[in-house]
């Protein structure tokens, strides 16, 4: 909550110093879009880094680096050696930061709760962000009236020393890793992969998106609310953006209520109806009386959509790849937000902030409406504990993790009329190969015994293959208890592993998979 405050104290003091650095409304929402920007291009790297090294020294290198950051974007207010493009640039810098901080952060607390805590402890995560966001603001403006912008950004660099200390106390229990890490890259693909390959994830996605897009414009376009509208100054925004955190924290804590009353899906419309009633009313007031409890209306349903996207991911993801797919989905809604902040900051500087809000208003109806094409999933319902019986199996002939590439073969033995279900539940078992990354797979019939059916895909190397069995989780096993149910009874699936080998290849005879010995499973040197 500290290092939020802080957070909206910086956010406060570089959304006015735009107003008086520039008169263009679509500069000051720029400070906005910048400050989503880097979440949108930088999100799905900083996922793969907090799934595959220590969260902890992730988010320590994080706020070390926004310290740094606000120390030198204070120091240039001070000597008032700003102009629009550096403002904005400063934002951005910090911003990577919190692209870097954010999967890593938000993946922690999957580590610290159970699963049937983990929506409760989002919604309390996003309540302590909105309890420091309901004074921060107002604060904030004070601060700003007071001491400028400068002091508002020292008072963001400070607010990072408490958060550092905590982290540099915790050190939480982890898990012995049995595999070396993936590249940053690799790890990139197999995020990318996986979340593609998963219909409801797509979902989220996307309506998180829309969903950013149209209400990014409620806070982007606050400064000039507060000056053109309402005619006030700092301390007028500060308090605009205070009502809007006073609206979270109420949306917050009647999440859980909400929660045992509405579907997912349900939630996330009442959220659409908050923020078109409070961004249309905030577009028509020009008194703060209207402005205060409208902004309040739209900061409730702005945390209950975030919190219930957020909770769906998580639910809907295995920890292996939590990080990623969080980070995905904020790139999505960030991404939204980047844009919504470009576009309705455009739109108010041509046909004023009025119509902009509006405007916005009427996208996010268009959204809340995409929830009856697109639904959201209930999430939780799928058990994403990995299976415990897939180690590594043994072979007669001694492979090396960089051995490859491996095909896999399957004999499956189906009568005549279990076939077009057998067919539709292995249409499900290619989309989760794939998605924990089998390529090529494909499904063979035998032309001369017709119950003879072949299962066939490639995995790159060994240490990929052993990867891949460790990502297969409680709920994939449905899937493999319903293909083996359609077998012939009594008949068991046939698994082949085999070792492409290059025909005329002399090298290759002696060490397997034509690669030189050397395993990074046991060899530090080549765990990259």
């Amino acid at each position: 909550m500290s290092s939020n405050f802080g957070g909206l104290v910086q956010a406060v003091g570089a959304s006015w110093l735009m107003t008086s650095l520039s008169n263009s409304s679509q500069e000051v929402a720029l400070v906005q879009a910048s400050t989503a920007l880097p979440i949108m291009l930088f999100s799905l790297a900083a996922g793969a880094i907090a799934d595959n090294l220590d969260r902890r020294i992730v988010m320590l290198c994080a706020q070390t680096y926004m310290v740094v950051m606000s120390l030198l974007l204070a120091f240039f207010a001070w000597n008032d050696w700003l102009t629009p493009w550096g403002l904005l640039g400063f934002t951005f810098a910090i911003a990577c930061g919190t692209a870097l901080n954010n999967p890593a952060w938000q993946a922690s607390v999957g580590d610290m709760v159970p699963r049937s805590a983990l929506p409760g402890a989002v919604a309390l995560n996003s309540m302590g962000f909105n309890m420091a966001r309901s004074v921060g603001p107002a604060i904030g403006g004070a601060i700003v009236a007071v001491a400028g912008a400068a002091g508002a950004f020292l008072t963001n660099a400070v607010s990072y020393i408490g958060l550092i200390v905590v982290l540099l106390r915790w050190h939480p229990d982890r898990k012995p890793r049995t595999l070396p890490r993936e590249r940053i890259d690799v790890a990139m693909a197999a995020g990318l992969r996986y979340v593609a390959m998963s219909p409801n994830l797509c979902v989220v996605l996307l309506r998180g998106c829309l969903f950013g897009a149209a209400a990014a414009a409620i806070p982007a376009l606050m400064p000039i609310v507060a000056r053109d509208l309402i005619v006030g100054g700092p301390l007028t925004y500060g308090v605009l953006l205070g009502a809007f955190g006073i609206g979270a924290v109420g949306g917050a804590l009647s999440s859980g209520r909400l929660r045992a009353r509405l579907t997912t899906e349900g939630i996330v419309r009442v959220a659409s109806v908050a923020i078109v009633l409070g961004g249309a009313a905030t577009g028509l007031s020009r008194t703060l009386i209207l402005t205060l409890p409208a902004l309040m209306l739209a900061g409730a349903g702005w945390v209950l959509a975030l919190s219930t996207f957020n909770v769906t991911v998580q639910l809907s993801t295995p920890r292996w790849v939590v990080g990623r797919a969080l980070s995905l989905y904020q790139m999505a809604t960030f991404g939204g937000m980047a844009a919504g902040a470009w576009g309705f900051g455009a739109v108010a500087e041509r046909h004023g902030v009025t119509l902009g809000l509006l405007a916005a208003a009427a996208l996010q109806a268009a959204g809340g409406l995409a929830g009856l094409v697109l639904p959201l999933p209930a999430g939780g319902d799928a058990d994403l504990e990995p299976m415990d019986n897939l180690g590594e199996p043994e072979t007669a002939v001694p492979v090396h993790a960089r051995s490859g590439p491996i095909v896999i073969t399957i004999e499956h033995r189906v009568p005549e009329a279990n076939i077009p279900a057998f067919v539709a539940a292995m249409n499900e078992r290619r989309r989760i190969l794939r998605r924990d990354g089998a390529q090529r797979w494909t499904l063979l019939r035998d032309l001369a015994e017709t119950d003879l059916w072949i299962e066939r895909y490639h995995v790159a190397t060994w240490l990929e293959y052993i990867r891949d069995r460790q990502r297969r989780t409680r709920a994939d096993q449905d899937n493999s208890r319903q293909i083996r149910a359609l077998h012939v009874e009594g008949h068991t699936p046939r698994v082949h592993r085999m070792i492409e080998r290059p025909v005329g290849s002399a090298s290759s005879e002696h060490v397997p998979g034509g690669h030189e010995a050397g395993d990074p499973m046991t060899d530090p040197t080549r765990a990259n």
